[in-house]
């Protein structure tokens, strides 16, 4: 039996849906382990991010956003400013912008957190880098040229 006209429409509805919703779910991979944009909007932007055991993104500050770090698992090292603390399952911490900071991966298993991003601009230009252990540097902005998952 043939679908109706009308079964069609709904169905080519819920696949446009479907793929706008998945162009926003993209994972991007890094040295350090990936991050997924789960949702974005004017002012926001929230990312699922993993980090590998024993590894560490850069030693960054951005000009234009601050950053409120939940992890959902995993232990987190984070530096922030002059502070250094460790947290775990449901512990959160707030990066102010124009502060540098950090994001570490002391355990053995994989840390998980969800990161929520405010400001005027959200782009993954905005990151000066301090220090890196994969050899990026703040002229050399990696974080731009995503590999897709």
């Amino acid at each position: 039996m043939a679908p109706s006209q009308e079964t069609m429409q709904i169905n080519a509805l819920s696949l446009v849906k479907v793929d706008n919703f998945n162009s926003l779910a993209a994972t991007e991979l890094r040295p350090w382990g990936a991050f997924t944009v789960l949702e974005e909007g004017r002012g926001y932007k929230i990312k699922r991010i993993e980090v590998k055991p024993g590894h560490r993104l850069s030693l960054q500050m951005h000009h234009h956003r601050s950053e409120h770090w939940i992890v959902v698992s995993g232990t987190a090292k984070v530096t922030c400013g002059d502070r250094e603390v460790l947290l775990t399952n449901n512990q959160s911490t707030y990066v102010p912008q124009c502060t540098p900071h950090r994001l570490e991966n002391p355990g053995v298993i994989s840390l998980v957190l969800i990161e929520v991003q405010n400001g005027e601009y959200l782009g993954e230009d905005d990151i000066i880098r301090f220090q890196d252990d994969y050899a990026r540097t703040k002229n050399d902005n990696l974080e731009s040229k995503a590999i897709k998952k």
